[in-house]
């Protein structure tokens, strides 16, 4: 009977992070580890599944370029609101000076 091999779970992140983060391919880092190709291809795909199931509250990317439109659009009519308040101050300070009336 074989005994089954305990893997540390940083030691499976480490194994995860050179296929995913490094580029190295499934054999090649399996290789380099000393453990089962199959193995390391079930910690990908665990690891995979994890990245894919967000974190609650977290958004997708298409969610967050929407809302970094609408973010853009509400500084532009700031932006431009902000401006015409400071005309509209400087013509009504010019105005309040004593003898620039017309």
């Amino acid at each position: 009977m074989r005994k089954l091999q305990q893997y540390t779970p940083e030691f499976r992140a480490e194994a995860v992070k050179l296929v995913l983060e490094q580029g190295l391919s499934q054999g090649e880092a399996a290789k380099r580890l000393a453990i089962s190709k199959g193995t390391l291809a079930n910690w990908v795909v665990v690891a995979k599944g994890k990245a894919g199931a967000a974190a609650p509250g977290a958004r997708s990317a298409a969610e967050l370029e929407v809302e970094n439109a609408r973010l853009r659009k509400e500084l532009a009519e700031a932006r431009m609101e902000r401006d015409i308040l400071k005309k509209a101050t400087a013509y009504f300070a010019r105005e309040s000076l004593p003898g620039t009336r017309s």
